[in-house]
């Protein structure tokens, strides 16, 4: 089981971003998959995940500028960034969990991405 996650890079205060997480050796429609972020010096915090049932969930952090989408047939899951602020600066990780419902502890979580570094700045 590998998960990939790609997109970050180098973007503007206001700016957007598409995030996205391959799934290769799971059936990703049996499982929620969530992203989360570890900015530096701080603990990895959960931001947003999608139920199998496909209902999205967000952390008030970045409600109303990320969303969470899912195309199960393609394996992938893609986090949608807009207005982007210095302090969305953060490694982004994918994880799946194969619980029915979204948890924000990590330890629920048992296969991960690599992370892909997001950096805001001007």
């Amino acid at each position: 089981v590998q998960l990939q996650a790609s997109g970050g890079g180098l973007v503007q205060p206001g700016g957007s971003l598409r995030l996205s997480c391959v799934a290769s050796g799971l059936g990703l429609d049996y499982y929620s998959v969530a992203w989360f972020r570890q900015a530096p010096g701080k603990k990895r915090e959960w931001i947003s995940c999608s139920r199998k049932s496909g209902e999205t969930y967000h952390a008030n952090s970045v409600k109303g500028r990320f969303a969470i989408s899912r195309d199960n047939a393609k394996s992938t899951v893609h986090l949608q960034m807009s207005g982007l602020k210095p302090e969305d600066t953060a490694v982004y990780f994918c994880a799946t969990s194969s619980l029915e419902f979204c948890v924000v502890e990590e330890d629920m979580y048992n296969y991960w991405g690599q992370g892909t570094q997001v950096t805001v700045s001007s």
